[in-house]
């Protein structure tokens, strides 16, 4: 075998041996950076619980919590992204450190971060408002015409009743009416009481002598004569009395 093929073969074996690893490394993401240190906000170590964030590319990166007064960050590279010679940037709570550091894979240093927040805006300075402008009264002008008559409104809702007012005066006497038709006849009248008994009349002349008759004839004619009277005198009462009540 010739010196030539022997090298080639050689560079081909190497090659095929550095393959797998250059494989390897290219499927694996790149180890993150880790910070760590001190945070301080306005003067003061920062409390247990704080938030501080790591920012790259003005969004947030990593976040962690201050915890005896320090903190420690892992900054990993998202899949996609890369971070490789980015500035990081920190923040303590609402307070940005004005310490900066630079993503390398595997890389990271302590780095204590003192943080200033940011000033509350200052107070608008209120502008004094314009001074009034004094128009001069100008002359009194014309009268205007009369306006058309507006258009009739809706009609109002029907009122309440009145109180009953005074009586009037009395009117005149109206004209006699006609006569009205005669009534019917009312029922007669209830009988009324017999009346007394009257004188008794004069006797009269003695009549021819008839026959014998029995004994008391005489006396019942003068009785039965006496009942007549009464009779006519009791009904001549009854129709004075009717006509009466009439």
């Amino acid at each position: 075998m010739t010196k030539a093929k022997l090298m080639a073969l050689t560079a081909v074996m190497v090659m095929l041996l550095a393959l797998p690893a250059m494989v390897l490394a290219q499927a694996q993401p790149p180890r993150p950076a880790v910070f760590g240190g001190s945070a301080t906000l306005d003067g003061v170590t920062a409390s247990n619980g704080t938030i501080v964030t790591a920012i790259i590319d003005g969004a947030a990166a990593s976040t962690s919590t201050v915890t005896g007064g320090n903190y420690a960050l892992v900054i990993a590279q998202p899949p996609g992204a890369s971070y490789a010679g980015k500035e990081v940037t920190f923040l303590v709570g609402s307070g940005t450190a004005s310490e900066r550091a630079t993503w390398a894979a595997s890389g990271g240093r302590e780095l204590n971060l003192i943080a200033t927040s940011a000033p509350p805006p200052a107070a608008a300075t209120p502008v004094p408002p314009p001074a009034p402008v004094v128009a001069e009264v100008g002359a009194k002008g014309d009268k205007g015409d009369k306006g058309d008559p507006g258009i009739p409104g809706p009609a109002g809702a029907k009122g309440d009743k009145g109180t009953a007012g005074a009586a009037g005066a009395a009117g005149l006497a109206g004209a006699k009416g006609d006569k009205g038709d005669a009534g019917s006849a009312g029922a007669p009248g209830v009988a009324g009481p017999a009346g007394a008994i009257g004188a008794t009349g004069p006797a009269g002349a003695a009549g021819a002598d008839g026959e014998s008759a029995a004994a008391g004839g005489g006396l019942l004619g003068i009785i039965g004569l006496i009942v007549a009277v009464v009779a006519l005198i009791a009904a001549g009462g009854a129709i004075v009395m009717g006509g009466s009540r009439r």
